[in-house]
């Protein structure tokens, strides 16, 4: 009796800890986004199915005694990537804990560069070859936009955050945001194709509790006049260098 017993409480303690297991991993918090043009008319914006609102990066920072556990957070222990590939940057758009280091492996059959001069983290990987790859630890929090010297047309963005909680939207503006504790937070915004005004106007405090885990919806306003077209890392338009090479020239 006493066996069947201390097999029952066994049983009842294991029911509770996968029970909180399942409310740790389960306690996502999710927002909206919407990418406004004002440009745009809108009854053409609601009837057209050209909308995509994706890219746009949330994260919370803790306000109060909480910041210094979520700041001890280690990384992920999987380092992302950025690759390069049919002479573009995938994905586009990552945002990562400070301190991550990122690989960027080269996928094309030619020679490829990066570099970052501005804002966040700066560097420059020189050129290497296909097949090879590079590692960048994003040390310092901020944006670091990504270029190749060689191809203009490639572009990309890391933002890194000095919080855990953070997540991307998706081509229909939905963002998760994983395992997130209840309390104070602040809510930060950052997207490509917006002024940094119109970001800081959308930033805001929430709290997160159990019954509190959909934000209200943050629309974004798309600035019109953004452009990718930039100078190559010494300042300069972009020059074709002779092809000396049908494998390491550029193509």
């Amino acid at each position: 009796m006493r066996r069947i017993r201390g097999l029952g409480c066994l049983t009842f303690l294991c029911a509770c800890a996968c029970a909180l297991l399942a409310r740790s991993q389960s306690a996502s918090v999710t927002v909206q986004v919407e990418i406004v043009n004002l440009k745009t008319p809108k009854k053409a914006a609601s009837t057209s199915n050209r909308a995509d609102s994706s890219n746009v990066v949330i994260w919370l920072t803790p306000i109060g005694a909480s910041t210094g556990s979520a700041a001890a957070t280690p990384p992920a222990p999987s380092a992302p990537k950025i690759t390069q590939l049919d002479k573009s940057f995938d994905p586009h758009v990552l945002v990562i804990q400070s301190g991550t280091a990122v690989q960027f492996p080269n996928r094309d059959p030619f020679l490829h560069n990066v570099f970052s001069l501005f804002d966040g983290k700066r560097f420059d990987l020189g050129f290497y070859e296909a097949g090879s790859s590079k590692t960048v630890h994003f040390d310092r929090v901020g944006v670091s936009y990504l270029f190749c010297n060689i191809h203009p047309e490639m572009s990309a963005a890391v933002i890194a955050v000095d919080t855990p909680y953070f997540g991307l939207s998706n081509r229909s503006g939905r963002v998760t945001i994983a395992d997130v504790p209840d309390g104070r937070y602040q809510l930060n915004v950052w997207y490509e194709r917006s002024l940094p005004e119109n970001l800081k106007s959308v930033s805001r405090a929430v709290t997160i509790s159990e019954s509190a885990r959909t934000l209200e919806p943050i629309k974004v306003i798309e600035n019109t006049n953004f452009s990718l077209e930039h100078k190559n890392k010494y300042g300069q338009e972009y020059v074709p260098p002779a092809n000396t090479s049908p494998v390491y020239g550029r193509p």
